[in-house]
């Protein structure tokens, strides 16, 4: 009697444990399947993009904006020329070799990207809703505002928005920017250009009496003709987001460049020589009167860069 009681508490615990093994190991597949799968790695996301395979990486600049990309001794150079040539170097293509800067105007920016003459586009390319339907943006790398250039001779009577409305004075603007729409919101009628550079002539030959830009785009007009004009700070009460313009249809090389200007960023939290700071003090930091710093870029992916999968020293 007492044998058969033992052998059926036997059973019955070998079954419990039977069971609890089985929930237990259930619980930890379970467990398994919850765990975020293994990063993608740079060169995986490299793969996916229209560029993988290229011999050379295409990016339009500006050829007429001081600071910001302009030809100087038949060289590309600027703020936007340096950023460009850090994600290319990022991307793989470093050197003469391996990129070709691509001269676009304000308004061939989109066409160039939609077309594909241009890989990238860094070009003081403001993040609007409206551009983000047609072309994608990775950043911002920049953030900065719309001001008003003025000849000498008209300083102090151009200085506000009033004055900018007022029938007598002639404004300028390229075309295709969001300074014109910004304008028009304002009620300011402006004469539209193909570029800031043909303001700044104009004016200079009397044929218009203010220009109005983004500030880093005026920053370099001033850096090239200090005692002939005066930027206005003016209420516009918008900042303009510059972002590096990229194909639409490649979300994987919007993430790369996302991600690289991200590693820089981190680089200038981390109190590190950044790639952006060494741009901004070599070109714009010594005309703008507001100290800048690199703002953090938005939507960056968790990817495995080239240096996280080297075996450690």
């Amino acid at each position: 009697m007492n044998s058969g009681r033992s052998q059926s508490r036997l059973r019955s615990v070998a079954s419990t444990l039977a069971v609890a093994l089985t929930l237990a190991l259930a619980a930890a597949a379970g467990c398994d399947s919850r765990q975020e799968p293994d990063l993608q790695s740079v060169q995986e996301k490299m793969r996916e993009t229209h560029i993988y395979g290229q011999s050379k990486l295409r990016i339009g600049v500006a050829t007429n904006e001081p600071l910001m990309g302009e030809l100087r001794n038949g060289k590309h150079a600027g703020f936007d020329v340096e950023i460009a040539k850090y994600i290319a170097a990022s991307l793989g293509y470093e050197g003469d070799q391996r990129l070709e800067f691509v001269p676009v105007a304000t308004e061939e920016r989109i066409p160039a990207l939609q077309g594909g003459t241009v890989d990238l586009v860094v070009s003081s390319f403001s993040i609007t809703e409206e551009r983000k339907k047609v072309v994608s943006f990775a950043g911002p790398y920049f953030v900065t505002t719309q001001e008003v250039m003025v000849p000498t001779r008209l300083k102090g009577k151009i200085s506000t928005i009033e004055d900018l409305r007022n029938p007598d004075y002639k404004i300028c603007t390229s075309g295709g920017s969001t300074t014109e729409a910004e304008l028009g919101s304002h009620q300011v009628k402006a004469l539209v250009v193909k570029t800031v550079g043909d303001c700044v002539n104009g004016i200079r030959a009397g044929r218009y009496d203010a220009v109005s830009s983004d500030e880093t785009i005026l920053a370099g007009f001033l850096a090239r003709h200090p005692k002939e004009f005066e930027i206005v700070d003016l209420p516009f009460g918008t900042s303009e987001l510059l972002g590096i313009g990229v194909p639409i249809g490649d979300p994987a090389l919007r993430d790369l460049v996302a991600f690289f200007l991200q590693k820089s960023y981190q680089q200038g939290r981390d109190e590190q020589a950044s790639p952006w700071q060494t741009a901004y003090n070599q070109t714009l930091g010594p005309w703008l009167t507001a100290e800048k710093r690199q703002p953090q870029p938005l939507e960056v992916p968790k990817l495995v860069d080239f240096d996280d999968k080297a075996p450690a020293k």
